[in-house]
């Protein structure tokens, strides 16, 4: 497999959700000195990004206009009482249930979603053929309060989840808990047994602990994974939309990365018990999937993704968390978001995680992703941090 990659930088022009509607224009590369910027553009507001009743009436739409292909529910609710959708679309024996934005602050991935469903539900032959292999069931914005309020957290108070559990009485808040928000890291919140109940010795625990499933965010994609596993017997694949620092670069060419993925989440597996069904190579195969779709475009940034680090072990997370549970997970890490120049590339970045999903979903659809080496998984470059200009 050719994984050689091109030594100039590229630059992305940006376009604008248009309306309610979720369409995003077909953005362009184009070359950018090597002593540009990095990391110091303002945010800028968030016009370019559905608010949670845009988000609302756009669902409403697809499942309208699909005629139900597309079918959309109420997954569950936040802590503020806004509803947190699910979107699921196919019939096949082979599931994959990908989540986005849970942070709050992170939202390429929704926008990338909402383009898949419409493409998905259509009536092309090729969205036909994607329907009768595969179920797609879609959480476009997980962390809808963060959403609204454009934080990271959840809002969320210590005290509000003692109130759920009286047991956690006396105990010291989670580490993930940040009490100026307040607000809780939905992402560190996450446990391989689903029904775990908190234990007080469990807190506060740390990054390498399990969590903990006292976040209705949580306990929502909890509950919707439960439900799938019931219907399924594993959920085949899980894929989790995300945002990082804009500031990366390839290792070995110098290039931009505007995107990293994975497949690493757990160190060892058998630190946290008996769990047959994880499945690493699995996991490879999938992101070789995604970088391969994006290096079919050939000498363009969007062939710049590298290797998020691979000395992650975050248990706690969803992606850790399912993957001991037997799910091949994919982690999207897209540069930027709303508190950088995420909004002015939004075009670019959405796009980029759009490719890459739909690679791994018509190579699972055809049976293609039973080829690929995971080897070839540990070719793909690691990534390398830039420091704010």
């Amino acid at each position: 497999m050719q994984r050689s990659r091109r030594i100039t930088l590229a630059a992305i022009t940006s376009a604008v959700l248009v309306g309610t509607a979720g369409v995003v224009a077909a953005p362009a590369a184009q070359a950018i000195p090597v002593n540009s910027h990095c990391g110091t553009e303002s945010a800028g507001n968030r016009s370019s990004f559905v608010t949670h009743d845009q988000l609302t009436r756009e669902l409403q739409r697809i499942e309208r206009t699909t005629g139900g292909v597309v079918d959309v529910s109420v997954a569950g609710y936040s802590n503020e009482g806004r509803e947190i959708y699910q979107a699921r679309v196919g019939t096949g024996d082979t599931v994959i249930l990908v989540q986005s934005q849970i942070h709050g602050n992170e939202n390429h991935g929704t926008e990338a979603l909402l383009s898949l469903l419409k493409e998905f539900g259509g009536n092309t032959r090729s969205a036909a053929e994607i329907r009768e292999n595969v179920t797609i069931v879609a959480i476009p914005r997980l962390n809808v309060d963060g959403g609204e309020r454009d934080t990271r957290q959840n809002q969320m108070s210590w005290d509000e989840v003692v109130a759920d559990f009286p047991q956690l009485t006396g105990v010291d808040p989670a580490w993930n808990y940040q009490p100026g928000v307040p607000g809780f890291d939905v992402n560190r919140d996450f446990n391989p047994d689903l029904d775990y109940v908190p234990q007080p010795a469990d807190f506060p625990g740390n990054s390498a602990d399990t969590g903990w499933y006292i976040t209705p965010e949580a306990q929502t994609v909890r509950d919707v994974y439960a439900g799938l596993e019931g219907e399924f017997g594993v959920v085949d694949y899980f894929v989790d939309l995300h945002n990082q620092w804009p500031c990366y670069a390839q290792e070995g060419t110098g290039d931009m990365s505007p995107l990293s993925i994975s497949a690493r989440f757990i160190a060892d597996p058998t630190e946290f018990g008996d769990w047959p069904n994880f499945d690493y190579d699995a996991s490879r195969r999938a992101n070789v999937a995604v970088y391969d779709a994006l290096q079919a475009y050939g000498d363009s940034a969007f062939g710049d993704l590298t290797l998020y680090p691979q000395n992650t072990n975050l248990p706690g997370t969803a992606l850790g968390s399912f993957a001991l549970r037997g799910s091949a997970t994919v982690l999207f890490e897209t540069s930027s978001n709303t508190q950088s120049d995420g909004q002015k590339r939004n075009g670019f970045l959405a796009k980029q995680v759009e490719i890459g999903l739909r690679g791994l979903i018509t190579a699972v659809a055809d049976g293609s992703i039973a080829t690929l080496d995971p080897e070839d998984y540990e070719e793909i470059p690691e990534r390398i941090y830039l420091p704010a200009d």
